[in-house]
């Protein structure tokens, strides 16, 4: 788990994908609008960049086509072949220039925080078995590539940015999948295969999951999720969060974070932090009425929009995140008085 205080209280990140078509002023907007810089990918650039594509690049016998359509040439696939992560593909133009940008933006002994998410293999394995690969052959190929471009990820960001701590995401939209009759896979055996990406993240870094899927952010089986073994759960700010109160609990007394998607990004987007921050506030309520310490609450709470944004546009991208921003403030300031109640 997070060491306490390792994350300031309300800091804030981006989750899942930037709507930007220039790498640069993606990589910019990520740097100065963060308290936690976020590796954006931008699928609006290039279908390379959809998180399914880009954990494909390099995959014998796969190739992705246009609109990340996916072709499998069974002669060739070789789940046991070298993988290589080659940062110079159309695939990560938007974590190149994220790496390029932040040394002189950040400075190269800038010793905070970096974020970046990758597919996670219950997803990427999905993808890979409708594309006609046999299931155990295609979770089998989806955890070791996960794995493997996690490792090549890290290594990278640790080259560029060698004093910075890294965060890092599995992003699991078919999580929310795990319990329908037709899943391919136990949930046991899924909630392995994701543990297993996450410990690959916590030799080097710290491990976060985030099941958003396809925007719909319902916040799922939160006790698969916690079993999974993240150390930062992203959560939307929903009510029936608080359903799963004693389990998340639990993990925060551990040390756990939570990442709180508290603008919601489907739907009108909201002009201030006034409505986002009244549910907020409800959610918590409700969580402390079941038992959950207040200081806890907001001492490990980070940030974010509900979703990615990469169907909106750069204009409302940054209007969410000035809202997310001006409710992480809130949560500071409260944060800092409820200590210097304490105090006195």
């Amino acid at each position: 788990m997070v060491k306490q205080s390792a994350l300031a209280s309300g800091a804030t990140m981006g989750i899942g994908g930037l709507p930007h078509r220039d790498a640069a002023d993606a990589a910019s907007f990520a740097l100065h609008f963060m308290d936690i810089p976020s590796i954006p990918t931008l699928p609006r650039r290039s279908p390379s960049e959809g998180a399914i594509a880009q954990a494909m690049v390099g995959m014998r016998g796969v190739t992705v086509g246009q609109y990340s359509s996916i072709a499998v040439d069974p002669r060739r696939f070789d789940m046991f072949a070298p993988l290589l992560t080659d940062l110079d593909h159309d695939a990560f133009v938007g974590f190149r220039a994220f790496l390029d940008l932040a040394p002189a933006e950040l400075g190269d002994d800038h010793g905070g925080w970096l974020k970046w998410q990758f597919v996670g293999p219950v997803t990427f394995g999905l993808a890979l078995m409708r594309a006609g690969i046999p299931a155990s052959e295609a979770f089998n190929s989806a955890v070791r590539a996960v794995r493997t471009r996690i490792q090549q990820l890290l290594a990278a960001v640790a080259g560029a940015m060698p004093q910075s701590r890294q965060l890092v995401f599995i992003e699991e939209p078919s999580f929310h999948e795990l319990m329908q009759s037709d899943f391919p896979i136990t949930p046991s055996t899924a909630i392995d295969l994701v543990s297993g990406a996450l410990a690959a993240i916590e030799t080097d870094a710290i491990s976060g999951l985030h099941c958003c899927a396809d925007g719909d952010c319902a916040s799922g089986d939160i006790a698969s999720q916690l079993e999974a073994g993240p150390s930062i759960l992203s959560l939307p700010v929903r009510l029936e969060v608080a359903e799963s109160a004693g389990y998340l609990i639990r993990f925060m007394e551990a040390g756990g974070y939570i990442a709180w998607g508290v603008v919601p990004t489907v739907g009108p987007i909201a002009n201030s932090a006034d409505r986002p921050w009244r549910q907020l506030c409800a959610l918590w309520c409700e969580l402390v009425r079941r038992g959950a310490d207040p200081s806890m609450l907001r001492q490990q709470a980070l940030v974010t929009p509900e979703c990615g944004l990469s169907g909106h546009t750069p204009a409302i991208a940054l209007q969410v995140h000035q809202i997310t921003a001006e409710i992480g403030k809130r949560i500071r300031d409260q944060a800092a008085a409820a200590q210097w109640m304490l105090g006195a």
